[in-house]
């Protein structure tokens, strides 16, 4: 299965997951997606990481650390696109 479709796939039956167990009945999620692969030796760190979000989320906010990770990993991007 392609990236792409195991995405549309999780984002659809999630939504739906979402209005039925939470009542958000015009819950939807963003277009787009971004994708990055992690190495074996960091998986521990980074299920840690998801663990401990909201936590971390409130120091640095999700665009903040977006843009740091971008700049670090020499990824192109802009602005108006990423935060559609």
């Amino acid at each position: 299965m392609s990236l792409v479709e195991a995405i549309r796939r999780l984002k659809q039956r999630s939504a739906g997951l979402i209005r039925k167990r939470y009542g958000m009945t015009h819950f939807q999620w963003q277009e787009g997606y971004g994708a990055f692969s992690v190495s074996a030796s960091k998986v521990r760190e980074v299920s840690e990481y998801i663990f401990r979000q909201e936590e971390h989320h409130r120091q640095r906010t999700f665009q903040e650390e977006m843009r740091l990770f971008f700049r670090r990993y020499r990824v192109d991007f802009e602005e108006e696109e990423v935060w559609k």
